[in-house]
């Protein structure tokens, strides 16, 4: 159960990537009321939190009646952490867990950044929906490792809602470069949870045999 809590709350912090968010928010709020950016973030974890959280229950079924197994689930998941990661070791940004280009230009235009782009994709993307598809699905049929799932992607996105409202503390006590080492650091162990997850779903699938 330690592992399974370890992997979850590893997997998570690294799809949703607190301490980037927190920056970006950060910069999108910088000449936001306190009461403004307190706002926001309340509201912008709330929402993440059900996206994902749906994700985490529906999305496996969602996928079954696509007619997509669970082996091929686990070898896409785990290319798909493993891109997250790389771009994570090398502080590079493709929109997979940040905005692209022209999603921030949008989002500076706007006074309600909660939905978008915080809750998504910032902290609701692609990756973390994928992790939490993953995971559950790796737990199947075990009620208490799926509620541990469940509960460390709770905790991380209790995290994330803290990171955001000290956001511009985070921001000048980390600066840039610190919050690049955190990034590089968990993208290393982000690329090893990803290829183990595509070397069992590899397994499962059944295409090199038994």
């Amino acid at each position: 159960m330690i592992e399974t809590a370890s992997l979850a709350l590893a997997t998570f912090f690294a799809t949703i990537g607190p301490i980037d968010v927190a920056a970006v928010f950060a910069a999108l709020t910088a000449t936001g009321t306190l009461e403004y950016k307190r706002s926001m973030a309340i509201r912008a974890t709330l929402i993440a939190s059900v996206i994902l959280v749906a994700f985490a229950f529906i999305g496996e079924l969602l996928l079954a009646s696509l007619g997509i197994s669970l082996a091929a689930l686990r070898t896409a998941g785990g290319i798909l952490l493993l891109l997250i990661a790389i771009e994570m070791v090398f502080a590079r940004s493709s929109g997979g867990t940040s905005t692209t280009d022209d999603e921030e230009r949008e989002a500076v235009s706007k006074q309600d950044i909660s939905i978008f782009p915080i809750a998504t994709p910032l902290i609701a993307g692609p990756g973390a929906m994928g992790a939490a598809i993953l995971l559950m699905a790796n737990a199947e049929g075990d009620l208490t490792r799926q509620v541990i799932v469940v509960a460390s992607l709770l905790a991380i996105l209790l995290l994330t809602g803290i990171a955001l409202l000290l956001a511009d503390k985070i921001h000048q006590l980390l600066g840039v470069t610190g919050m690049h080492v955190i990034s590089r650091i968990m993208g290393v162990l982000l690329s090893a949870l990803a290829v183990q997850f595509i070397f069992d779903g590899i397994k499962k699938s059944g295409v090199f045999g038994t």
